[in-house]
């Protein structure tokens, strides 16, 4: 003979609220790590916003100090006067 056991409907409410209650902890475990792989995604591309802005500003410094000193170099050349004793009295005004 088979007995019905009076508890039988607790016992399949208790695994029912467990079988919940692992999944419901599950998906707080999966959105927790998405949340943490989404940060530091977040993070990473501010982070390379950053280095890569840091690259260009230097690289830009760097451009204009060159080309400061190359017109200047340049400037130098023009500003060759002979030396001959020999003053242009056109070039002075008074």
């Amino acid at each position: 003979m088979f007995f019905l056991n009076p508890f039988g409907p607790l016992t399949a409410f208790r695994i029912a609220s467990l079988k919940a209650t692992s999944t419901l902890l599950l998906v707080l475990l999966i959105k927790s790590n998405l949340l943490r792989l989404k940060g530091g995604l977040i993070g990473g591309l501010v982070a390379l916003t950053l280095i890569s802005g840091l690259i260009v500003t230097s690289t830009v410094a760097g451009g204009a100090v060159f080309y400061a000193f190359r017109k200047m170099k340049s400037n130098d050349s023009d500003l060759d006067v002979p030396d001959d004793g020999v003053i242009n009295t056109e070039a002075v005004s008074i």
